[in-house]
């Protein structure tokens, strides 16, 4: 079984986030499938960036996301947007909305410690 969860990277003290799609068993930091995009705590707000386009395609082929992913997921909406697509939206329409609502997300660059 396929999963959306959360890599580690970054320093010590410093941790930033892969997300990617891996197989069920493997380690946390472990070989995975495909990075789908990343999320930074660290900054105000959250910094996320994903494509969404390939989280869809992995939904849609029955990966599941772990629980923190799908938190974030539900931050952004973009599980929303993912209910959409499955109830017939087009993707491109969804897509456009996504793009519409990242950049009105103002996201300072400065990290916090």
């Amino acid at each position: 079984m396929v999963k959306l969860r959360l890599r580690r990277i970054g320093l010590r003290n410093q941790p930033s986030y892969r997300i990617v799609a891996i197989d069920k068993e493997r380690a946390r930091d472990g070989r995975f499938l495909e990075i789908l995009g990343s999320y930074n705590p660290r900054t105000e707000p959250f910094t996320f960036e994903v494509a969404e386009d390939r989280i869809y395609h992995w939904l849609g082929n029955g990966a599941q996301p772990s629980e923190s992913v799908a938190k974030l997921f539900n931050a952004v909406g973009l599980m929303d947007r993912f209910n959409k697509v499955k109830a017939g939206e087009p993707v491109e329409k969804v897509l456009e909305e996504a793009k519409s609502y990242y950049q009105t997300r103002l996201v300072a660059p400065k990290t916090r410690k």
